[in-house]
C-alpha cells in the first residue's frame, strides 16, 4: 500500500486504537510538544504511569520495526540496490526508539497537562482486565500484519464479514467512527507526506522552483488514494485485533472511547504520534534526497 509521489506508505500512519490507531491527526502542519510557556512538558507521575500501562515502549518497538521495513521499501522505490549498509544505518538512526519515546512522552504530557481526573479514568480503564486485553490484542495484530500473507488473510476475513452485513461488522465500523480513525489517519498520512516533501526539498532532490504551496497541492492530490488505502487497512486490522473480544467487550471498549476522557485521549494520542512521525518523515525525505544525489549519508 503506497501513496503517490514521494509520500510515506499509508500503513506507517496507522496503528491500533489504544496502541495508537489514533496516531497522526490535525492540520497538515508540523506540531511541537510544548506547553503554554513554550518549554517541553515532562510527564507527571500519573501521565508517566498511563504511558507505561498502555505499553507504549512496545508500541514504539513495533513502529520502529515497521520503519526499518519501510526504509527497505524506500530504497527499492527510489534508488534500487544503491542504498546498502549505509542507507540501512541511516534509517536505523532516524527510527531511534529512545528519541521516538521522548517525543511521544513530551507531546502526550502537553496534551494531558491539567487533566488529572480524565487521566485517572484513562488509567482505570486500561489497567483493567479488559484494557490490558485490548492492548495485548492490538500489539499482537499489529505485529502479525507485518507478514504479507497474514495481511491478505485479514483483508479477506473482513471482506467476508462486511459482505454478510452482520452486526459484528457494524460494531467494528462503529468503533472506527467513534475514534475518528479514518479521517484522522488520512490527515496524519498527509502530514507525513508533506514533511517528506519538505525533507526532499531540503536535501536538494526537488526542483528549486517548487514552492511550499506546490508541495501542499501535491500532497492534497493524494487524499482520495490515501483514504481508500486507509479504509482498506483499518477495518481488516480492527477485525483481526478484536476478533478475540466478545460483542460485549467490544461494545465496552467503544463506550469508553465515546466518553469525554476517551475522546481526550484519542486526540492526545494522535498529537503525540504526530510529534514522533512528522520529524521522522522529514528526516527520511532529506536522507533519501542525499542518497539520490550520490552523497554519503
Amino acid at each position: 500500500m503506497t501513496t503517490t509521489g514521494f509520500g510515506m506508505i499509508v500503513r506507517q500512519a496507522l496503528c491500533g486504537a489504544a496502541l495508537g490507531l489514533q496516531f497522526l491527526a490535525g492540520a497538515v502542519l508540523p506540531v511541537h510538544a510544548e506547553g503554554a510557556g513554550g518549554a517541553a512538558v515532562a510527564p507527571s507521575p500519573a501521565i508517566a504511569q498511563l504511558i507505561e500501562t498502555m505499553r507504549i515502549d512496545e508500541v514504539i518497538g513495533v513502529l520502529q520495526a515497521e520503519g526499518l521495513d519501510y526504509g527497505t521499501t524506500l530504497e527499492e522505490q527510489m534508488f534500487p540496490d544503491a542504498g546498502g549498509a549505509g542507507w540501512a544505518a541511516t534509517v536505523a538512526r532516524i527510527y531511534d526508539p529512545v528519541a521516538m519515546r521522548l517525543a511521544f512522552d513530551a507531546r502526550l504530557a502537553a496534551e494531558l497537562q491539567g487533566k488529572d481526573d480524565a487521566v485517572a479514568r484513562m488509567e482505570a480503564f486500561f489497567a483493567s482486565d479488559l484494557g490490558q486485553k485490548v492492548l495485548a490484542l492490538e500489539l499482537e495484530a499489529r505485529r502479525a500484519l507485518m507478514d504479507d500473507d497474514t495481511e491478505a488473510a485479514a483483508e479477506e476475513a473482513w471482506a467476508a464479514l462486511d459482505a454478510e452485513g452482520k452486526a459484528r461488522a457494524a460494531m467494528v465500523r462503529d468503533f472506527a467512527a467513534v475514534n475518528d480513525l479514518v479521517d484522522s489517519n488520512v490527515m496524519g498520512a498527509l502530514n507525513s507526506n508533506l514533511a517528506f516533501y519538505q525533507g526532499m526539498a531540503g536535501g536538494g532532490a526537488l526542483e528549486s522552483e517548487m514552492t511550499e504551496e506546490d508541495m501542499l497541492s501535491e500532497v492534497w492530490a493524494q487524499e482520495a488514494d490515501i483514504r481508500r488505502e486507509t479504509e482498506a487497512w483499518v477495518y481488516p486490522y480492527l477485525n483481526l485485533a478484536y476478533g478475540a473480544l466478545s460483542d460485549a467487550e467490544l461494545q465496552a471498549y467503544t463506550d469508553f472511547s465515546a466518553t469525554a476522557e476517551g475522546q481526550v485521549l484519542n486526540t492526545a494520542l494522535f498529537a503525540a504520534f504526530d510529534s514522533v512521525f512528522t520529524p521522522i518523515s522529514k528526516a527520511l525525505g532529506q536522507a533519501a534526497a542525499v542518497q539520490m544525489e550520490g552523497q554519503d549519508i
